[in-house]
């Protein structure tokens, strides 16, 4: 699977960005079918509390997304991107999100579980972690 991530993956205030939703979410939709996610994971990653928000997004096209989800959409993308370049095979790269990880940031659970506390850090943090990995 290919996406293009061009200019997704660094959160800005630019009024452009925000139309930007839509492509966001759908490459994240592509994403979160990649990693198996549930629909829960889905709206725990994006920070969304309601589904009937998320089905409504999802079918249009330009949604207007808040700043908070905006923000996360572009860590998880970046998080996607980071991955497929450190694991250029795709299957070991989308399976990474649930292995075990010892390293310090995640203390033998999953990125996955990291990234499922709910908190826009915990994000910043997986991406962080794969950018020093990248170097």
């Amino acid at each position: 699977m290919s996406l293009n991530l061009a200019g997704l993956t660094q959160p800005t205030s630019h009024p452009d960005f925000a139309s930007a939703g839509g492509a966001g979410l759908r490459a994240f939709a592509n994403i979160a079918e990649a990693w198996g996610l549930s629909v829960a994971e889905q709206l725990k990653l994006l920070g969304i509390p309601s589904r009937s928000t998320f089905f409504k997004w999802r079918r249009e096209r330009q949604p207007r997304l808040s700043q908070d989800t905006l923000e996360r959409l572009s860590y998880l993308l970046g998080i996607y991107k980071s991955l497929q370049i450190l694991l250029p095979d795709t299957h070991a790269a989308d399976a990474w999100v649930r292995q075990p990880n010892s390293a310090a940031p995640f203390g033998g659970r999953s990125a996955l579980e990291r990234m499922l506390s709910g908190q826009v850090a915990d994000l910043y943090v997986v991406r962080q972690y794969l950018d020093a990995e990248r170097g």
